[in-house]
């Protein structure tokens, strides 16, 4: 029996090959799961063009990915906002590696990091839709509340304070 390896969180550029790969799986995923059906390359590269991530690197930001050995498992993404706030974006887990706390490490690392950066709280929006999502958040002590803005495609928002 071979010894299951670490999943490791560690930043990353969002313009390397990994992080280009498994932003495309996630927007794959998030459209489809809108649609309700499996979601065309056009529709996904269309999603994709409208939510850039190039502004995920120190200082403005950061991106992370979740691997285990070479197989990157998940990713999730923050930009720095006035007022020391954090906006948590393309949080995203492989279906295969969904329900073995991927997402919690990665948020878990996300807000760590944020710490280092001096933020005082971390907010982030999510559809209805994304169960799954909601419920981490609100397991990580995010709370729900009030709007901070007003993308089409969100019905939640969540903030958490850091401090």
């Amino acid at each position: 029996m071979t010894p299951t390896m670490p999943i490791v969180v560690s930043a990353t550029s969002p313009t390397s090959a990994e992080a280009k790969d498994v932003s495309l799986r996630y927007y794959e995923d998030i459209v489809g799961r809108y649609h309700g059906r499996p979601a065309s390359c056009e529709e996904t590269l269309d999603a994709q063009a409208g939510y850039p991530s190039d502004d995920l690197v120190a200082p403005l930001g950061l991106l992370l990915l979740a691997r285990q050995g070479a197989t990157v498992l998940g990713c999730a993404g923050m930009r720095v906002r006035p007022g020391d706030i954090g906006e948590v974006t393309r949080v995203f887990v492989e279906p295969a590696a969904r329900g073995k706390g991927v997402g919690r490490l990665l948020m878990k690392e996300l807000e760590r990091k944020s710490r280092e950066l001096g933020l005082d709280a971390l907010r982030l929006d999510t559809r209805t839709d994304l169960v799954e999502a909601r419920s981490l958040y609100a397991s990580l002590g995010y709370v729900e509340g009030a709007p901070h803005n007003t993308d089409p495609y969100a019905n939640h928002w969540f903030r958490k304070e850091l401090a």
